[in-house]
C-alpha cells in the first residue's frame, strides 16, 4: 500500500476550493499578531448531564468544544462524574477532579484518607482507551457499558490499574488526551502553551484574517468573514457561521456586523476544530498540536497500516494538506492539514489498489460475477415506462458487461426494441447497436455480452445479423467454441469483444431456417402479450442461419435438471432462469447450484411480476455462483446499492473474480451455509462508527425543520452466515455533524463474499426516513482512520458528507459467531471444529483417507495454539486482538523508556528463534509479557518444526489414493467429487480434497525450502484453507504477491524502531519487493544475521500489518 492514493476524481466533492484556498494562502504574508485566543468555554456546573436511552454517548453540550490541550486540562480542573471500577467488577460513582496545580488526580467522596484517594501525575505509566484490562475484561463487566466509554490508568512501579467508566465517550477522550499529555510533557509544557497563545494554527488564521482586511481597519464585515470560512470549509452552512459570530459579539458587547481578528480567530477555532480529530492528533503528536514527519510515520504505519514510509513521503503530505506557509517549511502538520488530509481521498475507505483492475483476469469465464443489466432501455417501469437510447450509454458508463436486447418486428422492415406494452416509445435496433459499438468499451476493455431475447420473423432476424456485422465489425466474436477445451475462454483473451447470447442451430445444420426451443424469458414476454405471440406461447420460435451463425460462445439452452446438464451440456451452452425458479434451486439444490456454475454460465433475471422494474437481491445468486444477475438500472435502492457497489472492485471494470470455494472444481461449497466455512479462514472485522459530517436532511422532509436526527445502520451482506447488522444510538445534538463513538464486530466466514453498507436514516416518529448510503465490498477495506463518502439515494455523491470511522480486520479460524468485543478469538481445544473424513461407502476409499484424520487434527491445533498466543501477548500488551504487532512493540518499548527503574530487556537475533529476556529485575507484568512472548515464539518454533512432518502424511494419504484408485475409472470420479465434512456441521463445508487430490505447485520438499522461493505458486496454503494460493505456509500467516517478484525479510526493522520502521516481532515479516526497504542499520543487522533465512523470514503475522 502506497502513502499516496490516485486519484479517483472525488478530491473535488470531498474539498471543493481547497486547493485554490491553498494556492492563495502560499502568497499570504506572515501574521505578526499577538492577540491572545480564548479556546474554552467553562459553563461550572457539576451536574450530570441527563441522557436518554436513544442518545448518543456524546453527552457534551453541543456548545462545548475541546479544541486544544488547554481546554482538555480545563475540563479536567472543572472536574466530572465518573464510575470507579473496582477488581470485583463493583462499580462506585466518584467525582473525579485535576488540581489545579496539575500534580495529583483525586477523587470523592470516598472512605479513604483524602490523601490516599489520590493519584500522583508522575506515577502514571500509561492510559489506555477501551477494556484494556482484566478488570475491563471480566464477563461481569462485559456488556455493562460501551467500550468507548472505559479507559484505564496504569501507575506506579507494579503496574496497577484504576479502571474507570464516563457517560460519554467525549469525557473519556477529554481525559485520555490530557493525562496522556501530561504523563509526556508534564505541567511545565501546559504552562508554555498558556504563556503562547499565538500557535502556528492562530498564527495562520490571522494571516487569512489580514489578507481578507485589505483597507487595514482591523476589521471586516460579517458578510466576508462568513464567506471565508465557508470557503475553508466546505459544506458548512452560513447559517451556522453567521449564528456563530453573533454569538461571540454578544459574549464580547460588541454592537454592528463588522468582525476583529479576535473573533474571526475564535469563531474559526470553534467551528473548524473537529474534537474527534484533534484527539487523534494529540495521541500521536510529540510536538504539542501538530505532528512532524516522525509523528506522521509513525500514524500512517502503526494505524493506517502502511508500508515503506518514508520522511520524505510525509514531508510531501505536510506540502500538499498543511495550509500555512511557515507549517510547510518547518515540516509540521497542524490540526487543519490533518483534517484535511484524513478527508483526501488517501485516507478513503476504499482500498486504491482496486480502483484498477488488480485480479487474476486469465480464469475461465465462468468463473467471474458479471455485471448485468435488465432491460436498460426502460426509464420507468415495466408498465407506463418509455425506452430510450440513454439508459444503455449509462448502463455501459457504469461498467455493464452484459445487456438484454429485446426486439420485435418494426415499420419498413426495421427491427425495434421496446419493452411493456406500450410501444408509443420505440428504438430502432440499428441506433442501440450503433450506441454499443461506440460506448462498449468506454468503461472497460473486457468481454461484453448482448443478451438477444427475438420476437423478430425471419426476415427481420436476417436485418439484425446484417446490422450486427456491419456496425460491430471486428468487435463481434464469431469463432466457433474449441470442442478440444473443457471451460469458456478467459475475459483476458476477450478483451475488446462482444458476444452474443442467443438461439444456435447445431453445427452443419442444412437449412436457411428452422425451429428451435424460445428462450425462457421469451415465452414469458409472449404470454404477457396474448394472441398475437401465440408461436411463441409454446415456445418455438423460428429461427434463421443468418442470425445463429453470429452466436458463438453463448447459446442459450433450456435447462432441463443439474443431472443431465453435468452429463450434456457443452461449456459454451448458457441456461437463463426466473428468479422464481432460480430461488428454488438455491434452496432445494443448493450444492448443485454451485457446483453446476463452476462450469456454465447462469443468467437470472426478474420476474416479470415486478412490473414496478424492482430489483431482485443480487446477493441470494451470488452466493450461488450465478455469474449474471439481470438488474433494473434505473431503479434505485438497497439492491442497485449492492450491485453497485459489489462491482466497484476490480477496476470497475464488470468482472470480479468468484471465491475459490466456488471456482475449484473439486471445492465443496453449499449455498445456505449458515455456520463457519472450515475450509475458509473467518475474519473478524471491527467498525468504530465515529461521527458524521455535513448530512443533510432527507429530501421532502419538512416535519421537523432542519432539525436532522441521525442514526446509523451498519450492515453485512454475503451468505446466510455473515448476513446481520447493527445500528447507532440516535445523536440528537448537533445532528449534521454528530459524534457516535460507537463499535461492533462482525465475524465474516466468506470474505471474498461479504459487503458492507453504511446506511444514515432519520429518527422520526413518523418513519424514519433515508438520507444516504454507501457500500463496499469486505476486500477493498482499507484499516485505520478512514472517511465514508455518503450517496444518495439515487447513486450521486453528496458534496462534502463522509462517515468518520476506525476500520480494523484480524483472523479468527473456527466455528461459532464471534461474541461481543472480541474475547471469543482465543479458542480452547474443546471448543475447536476438527476436520474428519467423511464415509462414502466405499470401503478402499474411507479406509486410505481415513489415514489424513489425524495430520489434519495435529495442523488445527498447530494453528489454534500459535493464534492464541499472539491474542495472549497483545492482550498483556495492553491492546485488543485487533492490534498489530508493531503496536505491541511500540507498547513495550514506551514502558521501557518511561519506566523509572532502569530496566534492561534484550532481543537476542542471533538465535534462530530469537528470545526476549530480562537482565535483572522487573515488575510482574512484564513478566508476564516477557512469559507470553516466549509462549508465542516457541508456539510458532514448534508450528515450523512440525509442518513438514504433518504435511507428509497428508500427501502420502493422496499419494495412497492416487495409487489405488486409477484416474480414468469410474472410482477416481467417485473420489474426485467425494469432500470432507466437519464432525459439528449438519452440511458438507470444507474443501480440503483439492490439496489430497493434487500434488504441490512446485518442486521444493520442505515448508521452509518453499516459503523462501521467490514465486507464489506455493500451494501449502491449500493444505488447510483452500482459499487461493496467497499463502506462504501451513498457518498462512501472511499473503505472497504476484509471480516473479522477489522477497525480503524485514527481520532487521524489527528492533530498529527508533524511526517507527518496525514490522512486528514475528515479522514477522510482510516482505516487500526486494532492495524496496533501506536502513541505517542494514548492515549492523546483516552482520548479527549472517545465516541464512530463519524461521522470522517466512513467517508472517496473520495481523495486518
Amino acid at each position: 500500500m502506497r502513502v499516496s492514493a490516485p486519484s479517483d476524481g472525488r478530491e473535488e466533492v470531498w474539498g471543493q476550493n481547497w486547493g485554490s484556498w491553498w494556492s492563495a494562502l502560499e502568497e499570504m504574508p506572515q501574521a505578526t499578531s499577538s492577540q491572545g485566543l480564548p479556546l474554552i468555554q467553562v459553563d461550572g456546573s457539576r451536574q450530570r448531564q441527563v441522557r436518554k436511552k436513544t442518545v448518543s454517548f456524546s453527552s457534551m453540550p453541543s456548545d462545548r468544544k475541546i479544541n486544544s490541550t488547554a481546554a482538555c486540562m480545563s475540563f479536567m480542573v472543572e472536574g466530572c462524574e465518573m464510575k470507579k471500577v473496582r477488581s470485583n467488577s463493583r462499580m462506585y460513582n466518584r467525582y473525579f477532579i485535576l488540581d489545579s496545580d496539575m500534580r495529583y488526580l483525586r477523587w470523592e467522596p470516598s472512605k479513604k484518607d483524602s490523601e490516599k484517594a489520590k493519584l500522583e501525575i508522575k506515577t502514571i505509566k500509561e492510559v489506555r482507551l477501551g477494556k484494556k484490562t482484566p478488570v475491563l475484561r471480566s464477563n461481569g463487566l462485559l456488556d455493562q457499558f460501551p467500550d468507548e466509554c472505559a479507559f484505564s490508568i496504569i501507575y506506579g512501579e507494579n503496574y496497577e490499574s484504576l479502571d474507570l467508566v464516563a457517560s460519554s465517550a467525549d469525557i473519556v477522550n477529554t481525559w485520555v488526551m490530557g493525562l496522556r499529555y501530561l504523563v509526556s510533557y508534564g505541567r511545565h509544557a501546559v504552562d508554555v502553551i498558556e504563556a503562547n497563545p499565538t500557535s502556528l494554527r492562530t498564527s495562520w488564521i490571522s494571516s487569512v484574517f489580514e489578507v481578507a482586511d485589505f483597507k487595514k481597519e482591523g476589521q471586516i464585515v460579517l458578510s466576508r468573514a462568513v464567506q471565508i470560512i465557508k470557503g475553508l470549509n466546505p459544506g458548512m452552512k452560513a447559517s451556522r457561521i453567521e449564528l456563530k459570530f453573533k454569538e461571540l459579539q454578544k459574549s464580547k458587547g460588541r454592537n454592528g456586523e463588522d468582525i476583529t481578528n479576535e473573533i474571526f480567530t475564535e469563531a474559526y477555532c470553534e467551528l473548524c476544530t473537529r474534537p474527534e480529530i484533534f484527539f487523534l492528533l494529540v495521541q500521536f503528536s510529540s510536538n504539542k498540536e501538530y505532528l512532524d514527519c516522525k509523528d506522521l510515520m509513525l500514524f500512517a504505519e502503526v494505524e493506517q497500516g502502511m508500508e515503506g514510509v518514508t520522511e520524505e513521503m510525509c514531508a510531501e503530505i505536510v506540502n500538499k494538506y498543511e495550509p500555512s506557509r511557515e507549517g510547510k517549511e518547518r515540516g509540521y502538520l497542524s490540526i487543519d492539514g490533518f483534517t484535511h488530509y484524513l478527508l483526501s481521498s488517501e485516507c478513503h475507505i476504499f482500498d486504491p489498489q482496486q480502483k484498477r483492475v488488480c485480479q487474476d483476469m486469465t480464469q475461465p469465464l465462468s468463473h467471474y460475477y458479471i455485471n448485468s443489466s435488465h432491460n436498460a432501455s426502460i426509464l420507468e417501469d415495466h408498465f407506463w415506462g418509455s425506452s430510450d437510447i440513454s439508459g444503455y450509454v449509462r448502463a455501459l458508463k457504469m461498467g455493464c458487461r452484459s445487456l438484454e436486447l429485446v426486439v420485435w418486428d418494426g415499420p419498413d422492415n426495421e427491427p425495434i426494441i421496446y419493452v411493456g406494452h406500450s410501444v408509443s416509445s420505440q428504438v430502432a435496433f440499428c441506433k442501440v447497436i450503433d450506441v454499443i459499438n461506440q460506448y462498449a468499451f468506454d468503461a472497460s476493455e473486457y468481454p461484453l455480452i448482448l443478451c438477444l431475447v427475438t420476437h423478430c420473423s425471419v426476415r427481420q432476424q436476417k436485418v439484425m445479423a446484417q446490422h450486427m456485422k456491419k456496425i460491430l465489425g471486428d468487435k463481434l466474436y464469431l469463432d466457433p467454441p474449441d470442442t478440444e477445451e473443457n471451460y469458456l475462454p478467459s475475459p483476458e483473451k476477450l478483451k475488446r469483444k462482444i458476444l452474443l447470447k442467443g438461439k444456435k442451430f447445431p453445427p452443419n445444420y442444412p437449412d436457411s431456417e428452422g425451429d428451435v426451443t424460445d428462450e425462457d424469458e421469451g415465452v414469458e414476454v409472449s404470454k404477457r402479450l396474448g394472441e398475437e405471440y401465440k408461436d411463441q406461447m409454446n415456445g418455438r420460435l423460428r429461427l434463421c442461419k443468418e442470425l445463429s451463425d453470429v452466436v458463438s460462445l453463448c447459446k442459450s439452452v433450456q435447462f432441463k435438471d443439474f443431472e443431465v446438464c453435468k452429463r450434456y451440456q457443452k461449456y459454451w451452452e448458457i441456461c437463463s432462469y426466473n428468479e422464481v425458479d432460480a430461488n428454488r434451486f438455491a434452496n432445494e439444490y443448493p450444492e448443485d447450484f454451485v457446483s453446476y456454475n463452476k462450469k456454465f454460465l447462469s443468467r437470472v433475471y426478474p420476474s416479470l411480476m415486478r412490473i414496478d422494474a424492482s430489483n431482485i437481491n443480487p446477493q441470494d445468486f451470488w452466493k450461488c455462483g450465478c455469474q449474471m444477475v439481470a438488474m433494473n438500472y434505473q431503479t434505485h435502492g438497497l439492491m442497485m446499492d449492492l450491485n453497485i457497489g459489489w462491482f466497484r472492485q476490480n477496476g470497475n471494470c464488470g468482472y470480479v473474480l468468484r471465491p475459490a470455494i466456488m471456482r475449484e472444481e473439486v471445492s465443496y461449497f453449499s449455498a445456505n451455509a449458515k455456520d463457519s466455512l472450515p475450509g475458509v479462514s473467518a475474519q473478524l472485522l471491527h467498525i468504530k462508527i465515529i461521527s458524521g459530517q455535513n448530512l443533510p436532511k432527507p429530501k421532502g422532509s419538512g416535519a421537523k425543520g432542519d432539525v436532522v436526527e441521525p442514526y446509523i445502520y451498519v450492515e453485512i451482506h454475503g451468505i446466510p452466515a455473515d448476513c446481520t447488522e447493527q445500528r447507532t444510538k440516535t445523536a440528537t445534538q448537533n445532528g449534521d455533524n454528530p459524534i457516535f463513538d460507537e463499535t461492533f464486530e462482525f465475524q465474516i466466514n466468506l470474505p471474498e463474499l461479504a459487503a458492507l453498507r453504511f446506511v444514515v436514516l432519520d429518527d422520526d416518529y413518523i418513519g424514519d426516513e433515508f438520507i444516504a448510503q454507501y457500500t463496499i465490498p469486505f476486500e477493498c477495506l482499507q484499516p485505520g482512520y478512514r472517511h465514508v463518502p455518503l450517496q444518495s439515494l439515487t447513486g450521486e455523491f453528496l458534496a462534502n458528507t463522509t462517515l468518520f470511522v476506525h476500520i480494523a480486520i484480524t483472523n479468527r479460524r473456527g466455528g461459532g459467531k464471534a461474541h461481543k468485543w472480541g474475547l471469543s478469538v482465543r479458542k480452547g481445544r474443546k471448543a475447536r471444529e476438527y476436520t474428519s473424513t467423511r464415509t462414502t461407502g466405499i470401503k478402499v476409499i474411507d479406509e486410505v483417507f481415513r489415514a489424513a484424520t489425524q495430520p489434519l487434527r495435529e495442523a488445527t491445533d498447530l494453528r489454534e495454539n500459535v493464534q492464541n498466543a499472539m491474542v495472549s501477548f497483545k492482550e498483556l500488551c495492553g491492546l485488543t486482538p485487533a492490534a498489530n504487532m508493531k503496536q505491541c512493540i511500540l507498547t513495550v518499548s514506551t514502558w521501557l523508556l518511561n519506566s523509572d527503574n532502569t530496566m534492561l530487556v534484550t532481543l537476542n537475533l542471533s538465535e534462530h528463534y530469537p528470545a526476549m529476556e530480562a537482565q535483572g529485575p522487573i515488575p510482574e507484568l512484564f513478566r508476564k509479557v516477557l512469559t507470553a512472548y516466549d509462549t508465542m515464539i516457541q508456539t510458532s518454533r514448534t508450528l515450523i518444526e512440525s509442518a513438514d512432518a504433518v504435511y507428509a502424511k497428508i500427501m502420502q494419504t493422496q499419494r495412497t489414493a492416487s495409487e489405488k484408485t486409477p484416474k480414468n475409472s469410474e472410482g477416481w470420479s467417485f473420489l474426485r467429487s467425494t469432500v470432507i465434512s466437519a464432525h459439528s456441521a449438519t452440511k458438507l463445508q470444507t474443501s480440503l480434497f483439492l490439496t489430497l487430490l493434487f500434488s504441490l505447485a512446485c518442486d521444493t520438499q520442505t515448508v521452509p525450502d518453499c516459503c523462501r522461493q521467490k514465486t507464489c505458486s506455493c500451494r501449502i496454503y491449500d493444505l488447510l484453507h483452500g482459499t487461493g494460493n496467497h499463502a506462504a505456509g501451513i498457518l498462512t500467516l501472511g499473503k505472497r504477491k504476484t509471480d516473479g517478484q522477489a522477497y525480503q525479510s524485514r527481520l532487521y526493522r524489527l528492533l530498529h524502531a527508533s524511526g517507527n520502521h518496525a514490522a512486528g516481532i514475528l515479522t514477522m515479516g510482510k516482505r516487500g519487493e526486494a532492495g524496496s526497504f533501506q536502513s541505517p542499520d542494514n548492515s549492523m543487522v546483516n552482520q548479527m544475521c549472517p545465516s541464512p533465512p530463519s524461521m522470522l523470514d517466512h513467517y508472517s503475522s496473520s495481523d495486518s500489518m
